[in-house]
């Protein structure tokens, strides 16, 4: 029987053909992948003509085709459809690819080729962009461990593949918790839920198989039934459930892994030379120390627990009000703080949600990157890898751009969270390679789909992140789409969250679901005047998560990580009725790999841009001014990884900008 992953995709706009696809077809795919790799490699190590950037760095960049095209099926499986195969897979393929990428930064003759190259990169009379892809690349080497030798080499090849196994096994513990846990609820346990929380509760019940409503971990069902329910017992259990993640005890239990992976990336700085793994991460970063990160959390973390310390002062009183003679716990914070919006912003979550559809939210979001970048999408019928996801051929100006797909729906093969990825990266080198770009979220299924505020945020972050994919223009795959410093990946996505915001397209997409009558602007001016509203709670979850994760790279590794966390939590004066928006044992942004570890801070940091960068079209009185948007996208979302990201931005502002424009964001340059 033939291998589909390794034949020609003869298929609308080259699609992975996924009804073909097998998961036995992965290991002879990965395998037949990693050999093409390893002799593609070989030859441009052996080569004995003189390096030049061409026969060493350009044909680097197309070593890995084949590899490139089987990862990206698998691994956007494995994290939106998983099953026992595919997790079995996924702790088979870590150590080797992991292996895999040794073998080349060890490769003596390869690298030899690649630093003959950084000696002469000068004469060589390289574009901005080769001598971008050089530098990148010869750094990579180099932080990879190129320049080492002996045992030092060896182990480091050790420390990585053994980090790789472990952010695989993170993720599967993970996913197990998220997966097995429910709360069946019988109809005298639905007290205050609205109807739309109760209907996704039906709707889970049903993915369960239980026979009546239940509340899982998916953040889409949790957070409304800790918003809504009256029932503080049930409260208090749904929300010990949610935090308990990664520690449950038996084989599950990620506490000891995060242990051994704090202590294998200390020692892998230590190996390149760093005197912590904050400082070896964050080198290459906007950021470029613990000290900057630090500074500027510190910045925005007093006045957030200053106005949290406020808000819990208020909420307690509400508590109190209600006859429950107890102190104000993290299972009543969302309750109340529910019913104080109400109180003070008459802001109804029931009254509200009707207007956010799924469907008119993914058309406000392509709608608005149809004024903004002249976009168009149109629906494909093609077979995709489940049935809740959808796709659309992107076009503009009547040319193809990219191939859209979206999968919003949780499920219990899907982990949890929401976020961006690629299936086939923009390239120029080789043919016009455009994108596959996949947004995957947890929203809650109903009929129809209603999200909160909170989700559609989430919708239109996602899609930012999308954007940077489908309009990048580069030559070279490897500075394509997101791959930008880690602190600027996120401004993008958190840039566009705020065309939610304007009222043309609230008034255009927010529609009832019923009557079809478009937002009242009553409410959605009570909308908008309230997107501050408990910004001391989002900010103090969110900080106290990245400062943690500071804490425990930035010096010796804890051998405690959990005792460590505390430590951390006692030292800034964490509220007591708030936790960590990611606790140690389910912090899968740090310890399912090293994307954000000792990086958490980076949506921060993005924040202050993002703020700033919507600035520039409210300067000129106009969301969707076409020069404006024209600069976003030529030094910013067509960019890529072109230049370093402070020159992108000031090539699109003219500065930078400081923390000032991100409290004023959230509200907190008024607190005292």
């Amino acid at each position: 029987m033939t291998n589909a992953l390794l034949e020609i995709w003869d298929t609308p706009f080259g699609l992975p053909p996924f009804a073909r696809i097998r998961d036995a077809d992965f290991a002879p795919a990965m395998a037949a992948a990693l050999a093409e790799g390893r002799a593609a490699v070989a030859v441009i190590a052996a080569n004995p003509e003189r390096p030049t950037f061409a026969n060493t760095i350009a044909a680097l960049e197309l070593a890995d085709d084949l590899l490139d095209r089987v990862a990206g099926v698998f691994y956007n499986l494995s994290g939106a459809d998983a099953n026992p195969a595919r997790d079995a897979l996924q702790r088979e393929f870590a150590p080797m690819l992991s292996a895999y990428s040794s073998e080349i930064t060890n490769n003596a003759a390869l690298f030899a080729r690649i630093d003959d190259l950084w000696r002469r990169r000068e004469g060589l009379g390289l574009t901005d962009e080769e001598m971008r892809v050089l530098t990148l690349t010869h750094r990579s080497f180099v932080r990879s461990g190129a320049a080492l030798e002996g045992a030092a080499r060896e182990r480091l090849t050790e420390v990585k593949s053994r980090l790789a196994v472990l952010g695989t096994a993170f993720t599967q513990n993970l996913l197990a918790d998220e997966r097995d846990w429910f709360m069946a609820l019988s109809e005298d346990d639905l007290d205050g839920l609205p109807d739309f929380v109760v209907s996704a509760a039906r709707e889970a019940g049903r993915e369960k198989g239980q026979p009546g409503p239940v509340v899982t971990l998916s953040r889409s069902l949790i957070v409304p039934f800790l918003q809504f329910s009256s029932r503080r017992d049930l409260r208090e259990r749904a929300y010990r459930a949610w935090t308990a993640r990664g520690m449950n005890g038996g084989a599950s239990d990620n506490r000891a892994l995060t242990a051994e992976i704090l202590a294998l990336r200390a020692e892998r700085a230590t190996l390149l030379g760093y005197e912590s793994f904050a400082a070896y991460k964050l080198e290459t970063e906007m950021a470029g120390s613990p000290k900057a990160v630090r500074d500027l959390l510190m910045a925005v973390w007093e006045p957030a627990r200053a106005q949290a310390d406020a808000d819990a002062g208020r909420l307690t009183a509400m508590l109190h009000d209600d006859g429950v003679n107890d102190a104000l716990a993290p299972w009543d914070w969302r309750y109340y703080s529910e019913k104080r919006r109400l109180a003070e912003h008459d802001l109804d979550e029931a009254e509200l949600k009707p207007y956010f559809q799924l469907d008119a939210m993914i058309a406000a979001a392509f709608d608005s990157a149809a004024r903004l970048f002249g976009l168009e999408f149109r629906p494909l019928d093609v077979a995709l890898y489940h049935p809740d996801a959808r796709a659309w051929e992107v076009t503009r100006g009547g040319s193809h751009v990219a191939v859209f797909i979206g999968d919003y729906f949780a499920r219990g093969s899907k982990r949890s969270g929401a976020w961006c990825s690629a299936m086939r990266s923009q390239r120029k080198l080789g043919g016009d390679v455009r994108p596959i770009v996949v947004n995957v979220c947890n929203f809650a299924k109903g009929d129809p789909c209603l999200l909160s505020y909170d989700d559609a945020r989430t919708l239109f972050h996602e899609f930012g992140h999308a954007l940077h994919h489908m309009l990048s223009n580069v030559t070279y795959g490897s500075i394509s789409g997101t791959s930008v410093a880690r602190d600027f990946v996120e401004l993008p996505s958190q840039l566009y969250e705020h065309w939610l915001e304007v009222p043309a397209v609230l008034d255009r997409h927010a529609r009832h679901a019923v009557t079809g009558a478009p937002i009242p602007s009553s409410l959605r001016d009570r909308l908008l005047a309230a997107r501050t509203y408990d910004m001391g709670f989002q900010t103090v979850e969110y900080v106290a998560s990245a400062l943690v994760d500071l804490d425990f790279h930035d010096g010796p590794a804890p051998s405690d990580p959990i005792a460590a966390e505390a430590a951390t939590l006692a030292r800034i004066g964490m509220p007591a009725a708030i936790t960590m928006r990611h606790a140690t044992p389910h912090f899968a942004h740090v310890f399912s790999g090293d994307g954000y570890s000792a990086g958490y801070y980076s949506y921060m940091w993005s924040e202050v841009m993002d703020a700033d960068a919507f600035a520039a079209f409210e300067e000129v009185g106009d969301p969707f001014d076409p020069a404006t948007a024209a600069r976003l996208e030529r030094f910013i979302l067509s960019a890529g990884g072109s230049a370093e990201a402070d020159q992108l931005y000031t090539a699109f502002r003219g500065r930078m900008p400081g923390v000032e424009a991100l409290l004023k964001g959230r509200g907190l340059d008024r607190v005292a």
